[in-house]
């Protein structure tokens, strides 16, 4: 399968790109410089562009069976609108030649998946800690969402460096997130929840959360 990530040079992009290549598919890593990709494989395409090229992301976006964001803002307190520009470019290029999978990864507290966080979990994290980039989340989700492409939008925990979880826990947008203890989720983990989501129609249009 023909595989653009968005993000790639990210640190769960920069895994799910290792994860994609060692299952066989094509990966091309849509990159704003070339250098920021280490990876060195034969079935790996690493492509340098801005979000904002809609020529060259028509290029690559005609040729790929699936698209996945890990594109994320690097500050807690300041929006990064370069990125939401982006993604609305990135699915208007995916309706116009075709390309319908578009995997989307987002954070626990977007979109409905905060009201079903008992308080004061939700307080905390949506409210204090997250309310900047939950906002860029928010309105990627909902550019998405009105679109007519088959979407999955994934919403970790906290990101760590931790080693492949035996047990995911995760829900659909409607299953109450019941966190008691531990809210964070390795990188490894969402890297490979994701791209598990490209063989199947499973979650087709919908959120899910996920943690550890």
């Amino acid at each position: 399968m023909k595989i653009i990530i968005f993000g790639a040079s990210g640190k769960t992009g920069a895994l799910l790109v290792q994860q994609a290549l060692d299952a066989n598919h094509h990966v091309t890593a849509y990159v704003r410089r070339a250098s920021s990709i280490s990876i060195e494989h034969p079935e790996l395409e690493v492509v340098a562009g801005n979000l904002n090229d809609t020529k060259k992301l028509k290029e690559v976006i005609s040729e790929a069976d699936a698209c996945i964001s890990t594109l994320g803002g690097s500050s807690l307190t300041r929006r990064t609108p370069e990125i939401v520009d982006g993604i609305a470019n990135i699915v208007e290029v995916m309706e116009q030649v075709g390309t319908k999978r578009f995997i989307y990864m987002s954070s626990i507290g977007a979109g409905e998946s905060r009201f079903l966080m008992a308080q004061p979990i939700r307080f905390l994290i949506v409210s204090l800690f997250l309310r900047v980039p939950l906002a860029d989340h928010n309105a990627n989700e909902k550019r998405i969402a009105d679109s007519k492409l088959n979407w999955t939008f994934v919403r970790p925990g906290g990101l760590t460096d931790g080693a492949l979880a035996d047990n995911l826990k995760f829900g659909s947008d409607i299953t109450p997130i019941t966190i008691t203890g531990n809210r964070s989720i390795s990188r490894v983990s969402v890297a490979s929840f994701i791209l598990k989501q490209i063989s199947t129609e499973n979650l087709f249009r919908k959120a899910v959360w996920l943690y550890e």
